[in-house]
């Protein structure tokens, strides 16, 4: 016969596993919200860090009701912009997000993934995605003005969440 205990033992050990904060399965889009407040005066990228597997699906939705955002990659073939990606990887750019449209891209490529918004890169509203394990792939670090391009704003250089602290948290959320 099963007991009192152990159904409230199964059952609080089911709710504690739904309580933790994970990341999407495979298979499963995850999703950076694009957002901004109420008056337009701040915008940001949420989560601003994130750590996903190869073959993981990103997919940028604009929650900002006030804005148009952008999701695009830091790549030469993006406005003439520093790379900021893994060599081998595709760059992307989702033009311009009007509210509540979406962009989504599958990574591949093992490394770092710096992106920006194009017209408000300058408010830093910037982000940055890894795919694996960086340490594997000597074009995995991001230097902190990479070769070509225009320099990136330093508002959106002290934006970008450090790789050491995506690694541990897994999701960072802007503070």
């Amino acid at each position: 016969m099963i007991s009192r205990r152990y159904i409230l033992r199964i059952g609080g050990g089911l709710l504690a596993g739904l309580a933790r904060p994970r990341l999407s399965l495979a298979g499963e889009p995850v999703e950076i919200r694009m957002q901004g407040n109420t008056d337009s005066s701040h915008v940001w990228f949420d989560p601003i860090g994130l750590r996903v597997e190869p073959g993981q699906t990103i997919r940028w939705i604009n929650l900002d009701p006030g804005n148009s955002h952008t999701a695009t990659a830091y790549h030469p073939k993006n406005f003439e912009r520093p790379q900021r990606i893994p060599e081998g990887a595709e760059p992307w750019d989702s033009d311009y997000l009007l509210p509540n449209e979406s962009f989504s891209v599958t990574l591949t490529v093992e490394g770092v993934y710096d992106f920006y918004c194009v017209p408000h890169e300058h408010a830093g509203m910037v982000g940055r995605i890894i795919v694996g394990q960086p340490g594997r792939s000597p074009a995995a670090s991001v230097s902190a003005q990479a070769a070509g391009g225009e320099p990136l704003p330093e508002i959106a250089l002290q934006a970008f969440p450090s790789i050491d602290e995506i690694m541990r948290r897994g999701v960072v959320r802007r503070t």
